[in-house]
């Protein structure tokens, strides 16, 4: 799962203005009870072919030092994708990419950065030091590695909500945007979002990001209040994790893009905090006239015309930056009589290689996810063999580049290799193999994530499918619009919802080994991972057999 390194700076600064499966047929005692004298249902038949035998067996080899964590670009991620190709193989899915040397593979490429001395950004004149005066959002690849003209826009808090937007009439494409944290507030300190004081799903700021790179800008800048020298410790205390590699995609823009479209659209986009004593000079005003405008919102309960221009400036945030090649892994399974719709099943098997001489293995961060997609690849594979195959065809995905910023989905949705418009759904499956501390001596749980901002109809088949088979305990916790962690945005379904297509997210939760060199398999629960990797399975054979695919009957993006 994407890292979401600094999310409590923004809300912590935000101040008073608010972030090899062997192809061997299998059989097993059924997961749902059945009726001695009715048929068989081949969904419990076939669901009980995902065994937590077959699931060690898959996991105990990709987090394997042997595959050094699999990190997007490097020998052990392409060791991972030479696995999954032959899993796929033998299992007798079609590798559907035309025009790849392997049919499985799916290749693009990324840029990596690495971070060099002597950044800055020159405003009026005066020079405020990188990672002192500002910082970046984690590590990220730089759109300014060589000194670099801005091209400012103030888009107040950077909302474009039906209740209140800063981007009516604002045109952001390559340009670099400025934004306050949190959400524009009421005369009585209420949010004019929610109503209440409670924070809305724009406080956090990770959906002004997205918001800001699907419409083009090249950078994004929020403007911090409170105390400088607060912002500068901060700095220096993050100062070694932002030196880190980072990442963007190299082309992301479809291969159906005119020039204007390669020229226009951005690789990445770059996301920076800047201190309270930066911040005003940078939006070319004072402190004070940025808390005059809060508080006309505040009367005026919406957005107020400026009396103030972001003046001319200059960023330097040099990078040593180098283009590697990667690869999703695909394979398909062609339905029946509905097989031009495809369900896609995905998880992501990258992970975050070794650094410093230590191996980070991600057993559960993703390699959990990858294992359940190949033990579902094996039940629907089987149950097509024995005459039972999907009425839709599905299309099971396993993304590169997830941890490095979503690379692997970004590029598969718009690059598809089978149309989106004929995408009925997404079921996306990431850190699925541990309990959480939530649900601690309760492992018979699933988080599940984004079912119902696009389909209500998914979130009661998802439901359904569950009441009939699993009967997990099913967690919305991560769901809310406010939450902190903000999920929906950080796995590859994201990128699958911003194109309108309906989308799951399944997943146990955060935990103590998250995104460190203790993610080994000897941690992973297979039991409950096992029910996990079922009940997917079981909403799988419902969407993909159902009469009608689901409906979009909500709207959320």
């Amino acid at each position: 799962m994407k890292k979401l390194l600094l999310y409590s700076l923004l809300v912590l600064t935000a101040g008073p203005a608010a972030w090899a499966q062997k192809p061997l047929s299998k059989a097993a005692p059924a997961t749902a009870t059945q009726s001695a004298s009715a048929a068989p249902d081949p969904a419990v038949t076939y669901a009980g072919t995902i065994r937590q035998t077959d699931l060690r067996e898959h996991l105990t080899t990709l987090a394997s030092d042997a595959f050094a964590g699999r990190e997007t670009g490097q020998a052990g991620q392409k060791k991972a994708a030479d696995y999954l190709v032959r899993q796929f193989a033998a299992l007798g899915l079609q590798g559907p990419v035309k025009g790849s040397a392997t049919p499985y593979l799916q290749p693009f490429q990324v840029t990596r950065g690495t971070p060099q001395p002597g950044g800055y950004l020159k405003v009026n004149g005066q020079n405020y030091a990188w990672l002192r005066d500002f910082f970046s959002y984690g590590p990220l690849l730089s759109p300014f590695p060589t000194e670099t003209a801005g091209q400012p826009v103030f888009a107040g808090f950077g909302i474009d909500d039906p209740k209140y937007s800063d981007y009516a009439g604002l045109d952001v494409r390559g340009k670099d945007v400025l934004v306050l944290m949190g959400e524009p507030q009421d005369a009585k300190g209420r949010s004019l979002l929610t109503g209440t004081k409670e924070d809305g799903e724009w406080a956090s700021g990770i959906r002004k990001i997205a918001l800001a790179k699907r419409k083009g800008a090249r950078s994004i800048f929020f403007l911090t209040f409170g105390s400088t020298a607060d912002f500068q410790a901060q700095a220096t205390q993050l100062g070694p994790a932002l030196q880190e590699p980072a990442w963007a995609l190299t082309d992301p823009v479809p291969a159906s893009a005119t020039a204007a479209d390669h020229d226009e659209m951005p690789a990445g986009i770059g996301v920076y905090l800047v201190s309270p004593e930066v911040g005003p000079q940078l939006a070319g005003t004072t402190e004070a006239n940025l808390r005059a405008y809060l508080g006309a919102i505040a009367k005026q309960k919406k957005p107020v015309p400026l009396n103030f221009q972001p003046p001319a400036f200059t960023a330097f945030v040099p990078q040593q930056q180098e283009k590697l090649t990667t690869e999703n892994v695909l394979g398909f399974l062609e339905g029946s009589d509905k097989k031009d719709e495809v369900l896609v099943i995905s998880a992501h098997y990258d992970h975050l290689g070794t650094k410093h001489d230590t191996i980070y293995n991600g057993a559960d961060d993703d390699g959990s996810g990858t294992v359940s997609v190949l033990e579902i690849a094996q039940a629907f594979a089987q149950a097509k063999k024995e005459g039972h195959g999907p009425r839709r065809s599905i299309l099971f995905v396993l993304m590169t580049g997830e941890e490095e910023g979503l690379f692997g989905s970004e590029y598969y949705t718009t690059h598809p290799v089978l149309p989106l418009a004929a995408t009925v759904t997404d079921l996306n499956i990431d850190m699925v193999g541990r309990t959480d501390q939530a649900h601690a001596g309760k492992p018979d749980f699933v988080y599940l994530v984004g079912d119902d901002k696009l389909s209500w109809e998914l979130h009661t088949a998802v439901e359904a499918a569950n009441a009939k088979y699993s009967r997990l305990a099913l967690d919305y916790a991560y769901n809310a619009d406010n939450d902190p962690e903000q999920l929906y945005y950080r796995s590859d379904h994201y990128n699958f919802a911003k194109h309108n297509i309906p989308v799951v997210f399944f997943t146990s939760g955060l935990h103590a080994d998250y995104h460190k060199a203790t993610d080994d398999v000897e941690r992973i629960e297979f039991e409950p991972l096992e029910k996990r990797a079922r009940l997917v399975f079981y909403t799988a054979w419902e969407l993909a057999n159902r009469d009608a695919r689901v409906l979009l009957d909500a709207s959320k993006p």
